[in-house]
């Protein structure tokens, strides 16, 4: 699998363009806008009904307990640059395919080996618990990587309230599959929808983060929305995007790139310089924004810097279950 840079995307962005201005609004502000925006609508505007527009303001404190110092990736470069496979192979092609998803009315499924199987539509989703603001890093398996503000809570919460049993020793994630909205979905390279899926004790983890928004806005379709999870010790196909049903279940879930080429991609995908790809190294890393193939590389950090997951895997060898 080649990365594609085009010609474009290799330029050094100005200090403007790293956060724009707008993202940090106020919560006056924001508030402000979405009355104005309500009157003009004729009384349409609340926040819920609204919720999943690209665009709209997603307000939200930032937790510095989980911010990383590293300069932020551009807004349009991470917007421009995806992996998602529903709507196109190339890494342009979210950006200019995703428009075709409809993300209103959204709800989740919640089942499983729960005590309380629930469904959840936005407006429900957004209240189960605060929503703050992360920056976090994201490694793909391909050698690149980002720094995005986040906007979402950890997906504990969420696990409180379905309740697993005894049973449940795996949250299985699965995205939405409709050939009307998602073009990509006439290649067969995948077996759709795709699936993906954590250990419950990673899952509950307060670094992975039940996701809605990014740069202060709601998620843009082509960076999973309206609902998505982050991992960010794992590797970037770990974090599941537009999410219809979340599973709690007793055995290791069948994950789409683990059944694609298992060779490849381990069920774990935990960042590892030590473990290459069979057919490149993961030792170093490009970031995203900085000259493309012209920039320095970068040493790749174990479980990319967020040494606080090591307790998750005491004891396994992570060569073996890579």
């Amino acid at each position: 699998m080649l990365i594609k840079i085009r010609p474009d995307q290799i330029e050094i962005p100005t200090a403007s363009e790293i956060t724009p201005k707008d993202v940090y609004l106020s919560r006056r502000s924001f508030m402000a806008r979405v009355a104005a925006g309500a009157a003009l609508a004729g009384g349409m505007g609340a926040l819920p009904q609204a919720f999943a527009q690209q665009g709209r303001k997603l307000p939200a404190k930032l937790n510095n307990a989980y911010a990383v110092m590293d300069k932020q990736t551009a807004y349009k470069d991470a917007t421009s640059y995806n992996n998602f496979y529903e709507f196109g192979t190339d890494k342009a092609d979210p950006a200019k395919n995703a428009g075709t998803l409809k993300t209103s009315p959204w709800t989740i499924d919640i089942e499983g080996e729960v005590k309380k199987p629930f469904t959840l539509d936005l407006d429900a989703l957004t209240k189960l618990a605060p929503l703050e603001e992360r920056i976090y890093r994201l490694r793909c398996v391909e050698g690149w990587s980002m720094v995005i503000p986040w906007i979402g809570y950890s997906l504990s919460a969420l696990i409180k309230k379905a309740e697993p049993t005894g049973n449940a020793k795996y949250v299985e994630f699965v995205t939405l599959a409709d050939k009307k909205q998602m073009p990509g979905l006439s290649d067969p390279i995948l077996n759709w929808p795709y699936r993906e899926g954590l250990r419950l004790d990673e899952a509950n983890h307060p670094l992975t983060l039940l996701t809605l928004g990014m740069y202060g806005e709601v998620l843009p379709n082509q960076n999973g929305a309206p609902v998505r999870i982050i991992v960010p010790w794992k590797y970037g196909f770990k974090s599941a995007k537009s999410i219809v049903k979340i599973r709690f279940v007793k055995d290791e879930p069948k994950t789409a790139w683990n059944l694609y080429a298992p060779q490849e991609y381990g069920f774990y995908s935990n960042v590892n310089p030590g473990v290459d790809h069979p057919r490149w190294s993961q030792a170093t890393e490009r970031r995203i924004g900085e000259d493309g193939f012209f920039a320095p590389k970068r040493k790749t950090l174990m479980f990319n810097g967020y040494n606080e997951v090591a307790g998750l895997y005491t004891g396994m060898d992570l060569r073996k279950f890579f």
